[in-house]
């Protein structure tokens, strides 16, 4: 529990109850989603665990956010329905001083008042309703309306609804792929919505695009075209700092890296970092505590590459072996690897 907060508070200068679940690996993300949107009835439904060892850790939790002097701050949690903003439930119970409880993020006194306040203002603003492109036909619950593949369709309390009678069939349609656009015309939409579409292969939904209202987009479309070239000079430019940035922080893994690692191959330790430090990646150099170059996340960095560069590990892998049997039998050879490079 403690590492789990102790990472929140280190990467947002605040930490939450769902923070600190979804670090000790209790509340998977699907699932905090999946109650962000109203298909969980009530938060404590869908953690894994014990009501009781739910309690105990969120005890430990206020216990921990007081010894370290951080200043509790209650949030709302809500979501947006068809006839308006609702609060989202914690507990079975609902029990007023259990949802309290939930609600309360604990924040560091470093942050200024400013910052706490867009923070609180960020955190209670309610997520966009998300729109589903069907890949087979449905219907919908309310008016029995047929809705072909390709449709579009919203959930509420677990019904499909069409667009007209989830009162979202005058917002248009914007595709995913002009960020520019995207970010003017969301800017300007008072109602809009995220749509997403399942993918088989990757065993996801992935965003597809937004509906916004046409004001909206016609507005955006004018100030792309306005200024259209002036973007581009600044993506150029953009670029260009992004590049010399990543190329900064690979020279200093490395050294880092050559640090802990006293005996790796300096070729080795550049390649290391380089691997880890790919912008986008999501592997552990581009995380907070990789980009601040602290200890434990480079050695987890340095870690896996040992595993995939000098082990069977990623031959076991391919052969159908599962994730956690192959690691522990190639764990001897990464401590071996690992221990002749810390000398």
């Amino acid at each position: 529990m403690i590492r789990a907060a102790e990472a929140a508070l280190a990467d947002h200068q605040y930490v939450s109850a769902i923070d600190v679940l979804t670090g000790m690996g209790l509340l998977a993300p699907t699932a905090f989603v999946a109650w962000r949107r109203g298909t969980a009835d009530y938060l404590e439904r869908v953690i894994q665990g014990n009501l009781h060892k739910i309690s105990d850790s969120m005890a430990i939790f206020r216990r921990w956010a007081s010894d370290k002097g951080l200043e509790p701050s209650e949030t709302a949690y809500v979501r947006r329905t068809r006839s308006g903003v609702v609060e989202l439930r914690f507990s079975k119970s609902g029990e007023p001083k259990i949802e309290q409880s939930y609600r309360t993020h604990y924040v560091s006194p470093a942050l200024s008042e400013r910052k706490q306040e867009r923070l609180a203002e960020k955190l209670s603003r309610p997520d966009d309703p998300v729109v589903f492109l069907i890949l087979s036909d449905s219907q919908c619950s309310e008016c029995g309306a047929e809705l072909p593949q390709g449709s579009f369709l919203f959930m509420e309390a677990g019904q499909p609804l069409c667009l007209p009678c989830a009162r979202l069939a005058d917002l248009e349609f914007l595709p995913s792929g002009a960020a520019a656009l995207t970010r003017r015309a969301s800017k300007y939409s008072e109602r809009k919505a995220v749509v997403v579409r399942f993918s088989r292969s990757r065993g996801r939904y992935e965003r597809q695009g937004i509906l916004v209202e046409t004001r909206a987009l016609e507005r955006a479309e004018q100030e792309c075209a306005a200024d259209a070239d002036d973007r581009v000079k600044a993506r150029a430019a953009g670029a260009a700092r992004r590049k010399e940035q990543d190329r900064e922080l690979i020279a200093q893994m490395t050294l880092r890296i050559r640090d802990l690692c006293p005996a790796c191959p300096p070729a080795e330790a550049a390649a290391i970092a380089a691997h880890t430090a790919v912008r986008g990646s999501g592997r552990v150099g581009r995380t907070a505590a990789g980009r601040n170059l602290e200890e434990r996340a480079l050695h987890l960095a340095v870690q896996a590459a040992v595993r995939h560069r000098h082990t069977r590990y990623d031959e076991l892998l391919m052969s159908g072996t599962d994730r956690a049997s192959a690691r522990e039998q190639v764990a001897g050879q990464v401590q071996t690897i690992l221990a002749a490079w810390s000398e």
